[in-house]
């Protein structure tokens, strides 16, 4: 318990005093994100974020992780700084979505091949449970590219993808702390711990973005904490006091604003007939900012929207993952469906002053 709670504290401390010294370099350097017509931000601000979010998660980590149960984490540091590497990379000079995606993918390699961080069954979704091998390892693959690049995805306006790994992580590593696997615990709250430091400069006015070194790394972390957690539930049993049920179906909805907002935009962008990744301003952050919500207030209303689709998942354990899957898929495309409409209707009738 009190390695958990220090590991929270030592990523606080080192990122919340790293970041000035950061948005001091950083400015005067010139490495800023400068705003543009798809961005939400007005002024050109520091965007290296990340590199204080990784300082204070990897030495904590290494900090306060008992020896005995270090195992597997060496490798997770080790794509832990692959990650890092590109994000860094990309913030400082741009390079291609192909570079950036091999690197993602070495970096997904290491962690399904050396970690164990690995998806084998489907929890009966479809009739199936155990997987097979080839398919075990490409769906866990697939699996930590999508939130890798989901929570980049995201990180579009103040504070929303901090706010929301930092409720994943708090979630997850309260469930890893109540079932004794330390390890994973110590992890999520590094996370919290750094980000949480890094949110207090990234509310409105920010004065830093975590850029793509922390929306990779907080991808990175939670594709770690979501996959563990799915998986933990076979070696735990059933009849474990903190067992869930539906299994991937909780999973989905305690991440579900990443992963649907991602579904959604790909989708859309698809039935136009764009690439999944060419840039707009499609996202829920940015309909919730085109409505006429604050920064503040957008992050605040999708955190709440996250927050109910976790308590909604954990009620409704009991009907099955398929069943859950599809509520919760129905429920959000309900929500994003009334907030895309209620946009539409103001930009052909905006209001009078």
């Amino acid at each position: 318990m009190y390695d958990i709670i220090l590991s929270f504290l030592t990523a606080f401390t080192l990122t919340y005093f790293a970041i000035p010294s950061i948005i001091n370099i950083a400015k005067k350097k010139n490495l800023t994100d400068e705003p543009d017509e798809r961005r939400s931000h007005t002024v050109s601000t520091p965007s290296l974020g990340g590199i204080a979010i990784f300082a204070g998660v990897i030495f904590s980590i290494i900090l306060w992780t008992p020896f005995g149960l270090f195992g597997d984490l060496q490798y997770v540091l080790c794509a832990f700084i692959i990650i890092f590497l590109i994000g860094a990379k990309d913030d400082i000079l741009p390079i291609s979505p192909n570079k950036k995606l091999i690197g993602e993918i070495l970096a997904a390699s290491i962690l399904v091949f050396k970690s164990n961080v690995k998806l084998t069954s489907l929890y009966g979704i479809f009739g199936i449970y155990e997987l097979p091998e080839v398919v075990s390892i490409v769906l866990s693959i697939f699996t930590i590219l999508v939130i890798i690049n989901a929570f980049n995805l995201i990180d579009g306006i103040n504070g929303l993808s901090g706010s929301i790994s930092t409720l994943i992580s708090v979630t997850l590593g309260t469930w890893f702390f109540l079932t004794d696997q330390i390890a994973l615990a110590i992890v999520a709250f590094s996370l919290a711990g750094a980000v949480v430091a890094f949110l207090k400069y990234n509310f409105t006015p920010a004065k830093i973005f975590m850029g793509d070194t922390g929306a990779l790394l907080v991808g990175l972390v939670c594709s770690i904490l979501a996959i563990k957690f799915i998986e933990s539930h076979n070696i735990i049993g059933a009849e474990h006091r903190w067992a869930f049920k539906a299994v991937p179906a909780v999973a989905v909805g305690i991440m579900i604003l990443p992963l649907f907002d991602t579904l959604r935009v790909f989708t859309m962008r698809a039935m136009r007939g764009k690439s999944p990744f060419y840039p707009d301003r499609t996202h829920i952050h940015h309909l919730l900012i085109d409505f006429g919500f604050t920064h503040m207030q957008a992050t605040g209303i999708l955190l709440l929207v996250n927050i109910f689709f976790i308590v909604l998942v954990i009620a409704l354990q009991n009907i099955g993952s398929f069943n859950l899957l599809l509520v919760i898929i129905s429920i959000a495309m309900g929500l994003s469906g009334l907030l895309f409409y209620s946009v539409s209707r103001k930009k052909i009738n905006p209001p009078t002053p």
